[in-house]
């Protein structure tokens, strides 16, 4: 069985900058909620402060959604060279 490159790229970037993005809006209201993951993708991502309001929340998202839509499609496409039989002698 094969992945849909296209399809598992683009779910793994809305889920993931979903996730990102309700954790930065939950922040606003409650600054406690998050704080530790906030930091921590903020030290991922050049340019997000975890504190730095609604802008902010959407400036994570965005970075969220592109990271892991390269890290889906990345995985898709590897998980496909290596469960499909062919000339590389993957099993």
């Amino acid at each position: 069985m094969k992945l849909n490159v296209k399809a598992l790229a683009i779910t793994a970037g809305v889920i993931w900058a979903a996730g990102v993005f309700l954790v930065a809006l939950v922040n606003l209201t409650w600054p406690s909620y998050g704080q530790e993951f906030l930091q921590a993708v903020a030290s991922i991502y050049p340019g997000y402060r975890a504190t730095s309001g609604f802008g902010g929340a959407i400036v994570g998202a965005l970075y969220a959604l592109v990271d892991a839509a390269i890290a889906g499609a990345i995985f898709a496409w590897i998980y496909n060279r290596l469960a499909t039989p062919g000339e590389s002698g993957a099993a």
